[in-house]
């Protein structure tokens, strides 16, 4: 049996968001892209990336990294086309910190135009192993070859779709 390294985690309330959801963050209230005759290219500020991240579902509990405290806004820096994510795991040796990255990273890659730079971190001194913890989320190569592991595909798939209970255990 695998160990679950935080079994009673503390869970936060959510707060209730202001942003209108949709399936991206281009497309207008009639559901059509929107378009834009000239070069103007909207920012992103760190309140959107935010809505990204906060509903991702940790994988060893039935609760999103909002409720868990994991990601909050004052954790996400946006400057230009860099985006800097920083994450807070839940106790300071998590097993699990680089599946949150990685979670977090997929999310953002599907959400985010290609012009973006990001950069996942766990706070610092919050984690055992934080300088391999960044390494692995940081490393093209490695994020690649992670992402060609079809295990670890579907329970990243399953942190990010549904709010199902223990997805790796």
């Amino acid at each position: 049996m695998v160990e679950v390294f935080n079994p009673n985690p503390v869970i936060f309330k959510p707060v209730k968001s202001d942003k209108k959801h949709s399936s991206s963050l281009w497309i207008d209230d009639d559901g059509q892209p929107q378009v834009d005759g000239g070069d103007h290219v909207e920012p992103i500020d760190q309140d959107e990336i935010y809505e990204l991240v906060r509903t991702i579902y940790d994988p060893e509990h039935p609760n999103t990294l909002e409720e868990l405290n994991v990601v909050s806004a004052p954790q996400i820096n946006v400057s230009g086309n860099r985006i800097l994510v920083e994450f807070t795991p839940t106790v300071p040796h998590c097993g699990a910190s680089t599946l949150i990255g990685l979670s977090i990273r997929v999310r953002l890659l599907r959400s985010l135009p290609h012009r973006f730079k990001v950069d996942i971190i766990v706070k610092p001194g919050s984690h055992q192993s934080e300088e391999a913890v960044n390494k692995q989320l940081n490393d093209k190569e490695r994020v690649a070859a992670a992402l060609e592991n079809p295990a670890l595909v579907k329970t990243i798939e399953g942190c990010l779709d549904q709010p199902t209970a223990s997805l790796l255990f």
